[in-house]
């Protein structure tokens, strides 16, 4: 099976996309094979051996569970806290060529039903299920004792990553997760709720809704480690060497066992550790200033067809001047935010890149099904009005 198609932006994209994936229909038990109703899979029953003599008995078959035939391998991505109309794909003024080469090339869509947090958004993404029945009403910090909201997805919800696992998938989980109860972020766990538990056969990332992207709290499986003791590194860089390592390993190891791997940066939430470098690229490209900004990216999407004719422009909360209204410090303040955002944003696609030419190069691209989430949610308040220091 060979599949170029690379479905972009969101949640009903991923629907789609995922029931793409299962096309190949299970073998029943009807049919003689393997009954993948049920998971996990059943050992077949043998009738018992009674050659007491070793040199005229005869094994039965291995049992192994296998992958559908053609079945492809599956690459969400998720990009985190990044609006609808911030991308060049999407009409913004964030360049971002991994996205737009997979745009050009695949399919993009541009209604995306998040539930406006991170948590709830990503527990739907990562089982198909309405955040509530994840009891993941809000994000997992905010979780409380009533139905629907308690921070424990029920045993009766499965994660996708343990489907596939359980149908005979490589699975991993690369960057942020903020699927665990913060409760059971320690060493006592449990862990049913870490993504190993989940799942994932390899996990390397942060646990929580966001970390310091330059000294971040990294988890390889359940252990704690330790960045790389390196001036230049940066978290983004380092989650995705992981994850081209992880799948070259599979590549090489198991090259007929197709892999499922979740990619999740931390950007573009905060905190916003753009490298300088990727900040500097937008210097004076938010010299108008945000009103005027919100009007060139509105008249993009009509023109590109991403939002209807007649499409009219939200109302700003009152809290947010206009632009003329800033003094000039608060301009000069604001428009760095603006450069160092999209920074974030164009470096954290650079990294996608990187992983998705590193499967072009082990030849698995062809039969890679692709999912670029562009992002979670819109983007969130944790700086206040003016950002902040620590």
């Amino acid at each position: 099976m060979n599949l170029r198609h690379y479905f972009l932006a969101g949640g009903a994209c991923v629907m789609l996309a995922l029931s793409g994936c299962s096309q190949q229909q299970p073998v029943s038990a009807a049919g003689g094979g393997v009954d993948r109703t049920v998971l996990p899979i059943a050992e077949p029953r043998h009738a018992a051996i009674t050659e007491v003599d070793a040199r005229k008995a005869t094994a039965p078959p291995r049992f192994d569970v296998k992958a559908p035939e053609g079945a492809p391998n599956v690459v969400i991505v998720l990009i985190d806290d990044i609006g609808f109309g911030h991308s060049g794909t999407f009409g913004g003024p964030i360049h971002m060529p991994t996205l737009q080469a997979m745009a050009d090339r695949g399919l993009r869509y541009n209604r995306f039903h998040t539930t406006a947090l991170c948590s709830p958004t990503r527990t739907a993404l990562l089982t198909g299920r309405n955040h509530h029945v994840n009891n993941a009403g809000a994000i997992m910090e905010l979780a409380t004792a009533f139905p629907g909201n308690t921070g424990i997805r029920p045993r009766s919800v499965a994660p996708l990553a343990e489907i596939l696992r359980l149908n005979g998938y490589s699975t991993a989980a690369f960057g942020k997760y903020h699927e665990t109860p913060p409760w059971e972020g320690s060493v006592s766990g449990p862990y049913d709720r870490w993504p190993t538990g989940s799942g994932f056969d390899k996990f390397y990332g942060f646990l929580g809704g966001e970390t310091n992207q330059w000294a971040p709290a990294i988890y390889d499986g359940v252990a704690r480690v330790e960045h790389p003791d390196d001036p230049k590194y940066h978290f983004t860089t380092d989650m995705t060497n992981q994850a081209i390592a992880w799948a070259s390993f599979q590549n090489a190891m198991t090259p007929d066992k197709p892999f499922y791997m979740y990619f999740a940066t931390g950007a573009t939430h905060a905190p916003h550790h753009a490298p300088k470098e990727w900040a500097d690229k937008y210097r004076g490209k938010f010299a108008m200033g945000w009103d005027k900004l919100r009007e060139e990216t509105l008249a993009r999407q009509i023109k590109m067809g991403v939002v209807p004719a007649g499409t009219k422009l939200a109302g700003k909360p009152a809290d947010i001047k206009n632009w003329d209204a800033l003094s000039a410090d608060e301009k000069r303040l604001f428009a760095r935010q603006m450069e160092t955002y999209a920074g974030f944003g164009e470096y954290a696609d650079s990294e996608v890149g990187r992983l998705i030419e590193s499967i072009h190069e082990l030849g698995q691209l062809d039969n890679t099904l692709v999912l670029y989430v562009v992002g979670d949610n819109g983007t969130s308040a944790e700086g206040s009005m003016n950002g902040l220091l620590n």
